[in-house]
């Protein structure tokens, strides 16, 4: 089980949080997704051995926002 925080842009209410959480938790791995538009954060909780980090920025920006630099 592996956790990382995602600092994205573009997240600017709860239906953001709701779209990107939905979009991450579509994929195998994904246990958890806490995201918070007011810090512009997305916690996620996954296990390494079924999905990588880069899979995972890539449904974020699937979903339609950009991870920061």
């Amino acid at each position: 089980m592996a956790t990382i925080n995602l600092s994205v842009e573009g997240m600017t209410c709860g239906g953001c949080e709701k779209s990107v959480s939905k979009a991450l938790l579509t994929h195998a791995g994904v246990n958890n997704v806490a995201a918070d538009h007011k810090t512009g954060v997305i916690a996620i909780d996954f296990d390494d051995t079924q999905i990588q980090q880069s899979a995972l920025e890539q449904a974020v920006e699937d979903a339609g926002f950009d991870i920061a630099a």
